[in-house]
């Protein structure tokens, strides 16, 4: 016989986090919710769920990104936004507290990278009904993974509508300082090409490893650019970082290759990029396989300037490529600003400083309601 409604168990729904706790409590809450790039559902849908009730926000779900804005008519709007995905987990959950030298942190998988400044946005978005300026809050998946699945580009190309704002703030952990703009990043294979022989004659052959000399010696010898872009001084890097090669034992190779990987300051583009790497290398095979261009720091607009003065330190510049940069291409200043040690990011001792967390949350919730 089949089961009368009365006695059938009604469907759990959504998980909840508890978004009146302290910022540091919906750290832990959100960490402890594994979402390794790909698996971040479970985690959107609880982001989703816990500000249903908001009455001041419009949701707006896209895949597993959770969009959430207030619709006040102000004068400026501002695009808050953060990645919910982490790189894999390796023993690092659940979270725990900890003391180490006289200072109390959160350690994890995901502490730094980047549900730290996750949790300050949810708490923020959850409790400021009134901003001074209109908010559009996002929080998207696929961050940590290759560029064609970050849920942040994918939303931009199906609602461009969303990103209207004059300023932007990616919660990119940067020690609770503002960091402005990324540096560019290009990745090429070079590759050299001989002849193969058997080793045991190798004066008939033509060896690619051995071509490869040359390259690494001018990568050993290069001396990366510090420039000045905007008041902010950005530290490039050349470096190889993958090799292959070789056919077998007693074979002598016929092609070889070496990845190399350019982080270049956002006062040059990925097409002068590209060029700077064929002056270096004039006489190689060189194929582009991941470029993304930076962002300069925009902290010349006046909400910028505001901002950084409501935080109350120097600005620095950010020298790995982060998703401002997106932001940037629309004509957006944007700026990294978030908990945690960007050192402590992906490592297996990930923990947050609890200070940075209230800290951060502080600034923020001064600065969005103008007091």
């Amino acid at each position: 016989m089949a089961d009368s409604p009365s006695s059938r168990s009604a469907a759990p729904g959504p998980e909840r986090l508890d978004l009146a706790a302290s910022s540091v409590d919906i750290t832990r809450q959100i960490c402890d919710i594994d979402s390794v790039s790909g698996t971040e559902k479970r985690l959107a849908d609880a982001i989703e769920a816990s500000l249903a009730d908001a009455a001041h926000l419009e949701l707006i779900r896209h895949g597993n990104c959770v969009v959430a804005r207030t619709r006040l008519g102000r004068a400026q709007r501002v695009v808050i936004a953060g990645h919910i995905d982490t790189v894999p987990v390796n023993a690092n959950l659940p979270t725990r507290f900890e003391t180490v030298e006289g200072h109390d942190y959160l350690w994890g998988r995901g502490t730094v990278d980047m549900k730290a400044g996750v949790a300050v946005q949810l708490k923020l978005a959850a409790e400021l009904a009134e901003p001074r300026v209109d908010v559009t809050w996002m929080w998207y998946d696929n961050e940590e993974v290759s560029s064609e699945l970050n849920g942040l580009g994918l939303l931009a190309a199906d609602r461009p509508d969303l990103f209207e704002g004059d300023f932007a703030i990616l919660g990119e952990p940067s020690n609770g300082q503002v960091e402005g703009g990324c540096n560019g990043t290009l990745r090429i294979e070079l590759r050299t090409r001989g002849l193969r022989a058997h080793s045991a004659r190798a004066w008939v052959g033509d060896n690619a490893i051995h071509k490869l000399g040359p390259v690494l010696d001018t990568l050993a010898a290069y001396v990366p650019r510090e420039v000045e872009v905007e008041g902010l001084v950005y530290r490039e890097g050349l470096n190889a970082v993958g090799i292959s090669g070789g056919v077998a034992g007693n074979v002598i190779p016929d092609e070889a290759m070496v990845q190399i990987n350019y982080r270049f300051a956002p006062s040059r583009s990925v097409a002068e990029a590209t060029a700077h790497m064929h002056e270096l290398f004039p006489d190689y095979e060189i194929l582009v396989v991941d470029a993304a261009e930076g962002a300069r720091p925009g902290l010349d607009a006046p909400i910028a300037r505001n901002f950084v003065a409501a935080v109350g330190a120097e600005p620095r510049p950010k020298y790995g490529w982060t998703d401002v940069a997106r932001f940037s291409a629309l004509g957006i200043p944007a700026v990294n600003f978030g908990p945690g040690n960007p050192l402590k990011a992906h490592a297996d001792d990930e923990r947050v400083p609890l200070k940075q967390i209230t800290d951060g949350e502080r600034a923020l919730r001064a600065w969005l309601s103008g007091h």
